[in-house]
């Protein structure tokens, strides 16, 4: 036993450096330098101060940054698994050559950048683009629609959508089929056998996609940033614009550590109710 414990230590111990150098000690460099102290015309001050993380939480402009943030992420999740699953579930359920035209239509969006996928959208939502066009076609006064959140939630839907549904196949093609139709011949309508056999099967699939839809939400920049404009902040395009354009280095790596904690926050808690799900 102690000798299978010493290889299993000794086969991870690479692995460990790795995520330890690569991960954990730039982590710690950035922690390091948000406890520095901001002054216009110098790069940074060293200090160990919490004024970086006072500001974030007492200043009404970086909460609702950060509000907006959590509440678009949370928005996305929702809608992403509403429209993710029954096309997961056609996609798992259909016939192979017809599955392999799904996927391909599914994974094509995937091979445009999102700032592109972003630029698309803004042409669609323009004061004279494809969408109000339309709406003036039917008699009704064109609608603002760029730089609101509106523009933004389905810029990281279209974004978010593929990896959700490609999640949600993979789980759902791992569930016999035969459970639903057992469920249907002993009585049970379609929606009663998705609800009783396949939703609950398909809860840790639901719960990773959900997870992952939540973190590329939270870390979006190029969509919130050419969709939202000035209206409408994230805190992506906000930590940005701290560094890149105010140069204050500990404030913006302040926000990035808080980032990061809501990211591994999400993940640690999809973890532990997917392993509650696996053991229901």
């Amino acid at each position: 036993m102690l000798k299978s414990r010493t290889s299993a230590a000794a086969m991870l111990a690479p692995a460990a450096v790795v995520v330890s150098v690569v991960l954990v000690l730039p982590l710690a460099l950035m922690f390091r330098y948000s406890l520095n102290r901001f002054e216009p015309g110098r790069f940074m001050v060293d200090a160990l101060t919490l004024e970086n993380y006072v500001k974030l939480v007492s200043d009404p402009y970086y909460l609702g940054v950060l509000r907006a943030t959590v509440l678009m992420a949370l928005a996305v999740t929702a809608a992403c698994l509403a429209l993710g699953f029954p096309l997961a579930l056609a996609v798992a359920r259909a016939a192979p050559r017809v599955k392999a035209v799904l996927i391909v239509l599914v994974v094509v969006p995937l091979f445009v950048g999102n700032a592109v996928r972003a630029a698309g959208w803004m042409v669609a939502f323009g004061q004279k683009g494809l969408i109000n066009a339309l709406i003036e076609g039917v008699g009704f006064s064109p609608a603002t629609i760029m730089y609101t959140p509106w523009a933004v939630l389905v810029g990281i839907i279209s974004v978010n959508l593929p990896f959700v549904t490609l999640t949600l196949q993979s789980v759902i093609e791992g569930i016999d089929a035969a459970l639903g139709e057992a469920a249907a011949s002993l009585g049970a309508p379609p929606f009663a056998a998705w609800r009783l056999v396949t939703l609950p099967l398909a809860m840790p699939g639901l719960l990773a996609a959900g997870a992952l839809s939540f973190i590329l939400t939270m870390n979006a920049y190029a969509t919130p940033l050419l969709l939202g404009g000035p209206r409408f902040q994230m805190i992506g395009p906000t930590l940005a614009a701290e560094i890149l354009n105010q140069a204050n280095w500990p404030f913006g790596a302040s926000l990035a550590f808080v980032l990061i904690a809501f990211t591994l926050a999400s993940t640690a808690l999809a973890n532990v109710l997917i392993a509650r799900a696996m053991r229901r």
